[in-house]
């Protein structure tokens, strides 16, 4: 129906402007008590924005970035959030949350997501698929940082249900953002009888994982469940080889804590990753990020977006520190600036 309705409104769009939105604006007001008015009215407005002419589109795109609240109260906390001023931040944050309408909601037609990059947006289609028709939210509303910042000063403050309530907004909104899911993951590690929920959301952020030190703590996280599971053995392989991706001092603190119990932690790298095999862990990254790191670089490459193309060597050659990746970024960078 919501389809049929959609066909029909467009199809007595005509080439006047100024009347094709006056009989949009009738059509908004015929279906205002249509069971998918939400759906029915969103769609409407994009067509109301073609209406619209070049400078009538400048000047509202003008008049949105000068009033983004989202945008002022992200810049207002992050000079506490720098400092470790966590409470003032989350006391200012609460004040505006409290009156926030919220926005780029899904409907029963479609559904909103934000990525980092194209490669979250592969990764997301290839694990998860949309039930729905993907929108993007535009990048001038930052609602996933809002969301996700949140939930972390909550986490912070042990506010743990308000913080889970938050980030799996966050988590929606971007289901393979590696940082999202691993702020997740503390909460299961704080607040649940067993650590089997820690667990999942840890092997799901390695899944997503494109960054070294997020797959590092994927790997301390894994220690801690076996150092919970009073598996020593498996927890110092973890955590010996978490350190190839990430030399942390938390690292250190936990082989000295499983040292302390007795356990042997003189573990080389080879039988740390034998260990790690029969776990069935990922071991490093997900190939299929390096694949499709290689592939979105080289396209780039060949249309001649050297930054963007060098973006994603630079990616590459953090987890996998390639003399030939090293080599290409700097034939990039020097073609990009000749």
């Amino acid at each position: 129906m919501y389809i049929e309705i959609i066909n029909e409104i467009k199809a007595n769009l005509g080439e006047n402007k100024d009347l094709n939105r006056k009989y949009l604006s009738s059509q908004i007001e015929k279906y205002k008590d249509h069971p998918y008015n939400k759906e029915i009215v969103r769609e409407i407005s994009r067509m109301m924005w073609d209406c619209l002419s070049d400078e009538e589109k400048e000047e509202f795109i003008e008049i949105s970035d000068n009033e983004n609240p989202i945008m002022d109260i992200l810049n207002e906390i992050s000079e506490f959030i720098e400092v470790g001023e966590y409470k003032k931040a989350l006391d200012k944050l609460n004040r505006f949350m409290e009156s926030f309408p919220g926005m780029f909601e899904d409907d029963r037609v479609s559904e909103y997501h934000s990525f980092t990059n194209p490669l979250e947006e592969l990764l997301f289609r290839k694990y998860i698929g949309a039930k729905k028709e993907v929108r993007l939210i535009p990048d001038n509303k930052p609602l996933l940082d809002l969301y996700y910042i949140y939930g972390f000063l909550l986490l912070e403050n042990n506010q743990l249900e308000e913080a889970e309530e938050n980030l799996k907004k966050a988590n929606k909104i971007n289901p393979v953002s590696a940082r999202i899911i691993l702020e997740l993951s503390e909460i299961y590690k704080k607040h649940t009888p067993s650590f089997n929920q820690f667990y999942i959301y840890t092997t799901e952020a390695l899944t997503y994982s494109y960054y070294p030190n997020d797959i590092a703590r994927c790997y301390r996280n894994l220690a801690y469940y076996y150092i919970e599971e009073n598996r020593l053995d498996v927890a110092t392989a973890f955590l010996k080889y978490s350190m190839t991706f990430e030399m942390s001092i938390m690292a250190y603190s936990e082989l000295h804590y499983i040292e302390s119990k007795g356990q042997n932690i003189d573990m080389g790298l080879e039988d740390a990753i034998e260990i790690i095999k029969k776990q069935n862990i990922q071991l490093g990254v997900n190939p299929f990020i390096l694949e499709t790191m290689n592939e979105l670089a080289k396209e780039y490459e060949n249309n001649q977006l050297f930054n963007r193309a060098i973006y994603f060597y630079e990616l590459m050659f953090n987890l996998t520190n390639d003399e030939k990746t090293a080599e290409k970024i700097k034939n990039l960078t020097e073609e990009k600036n000749y």
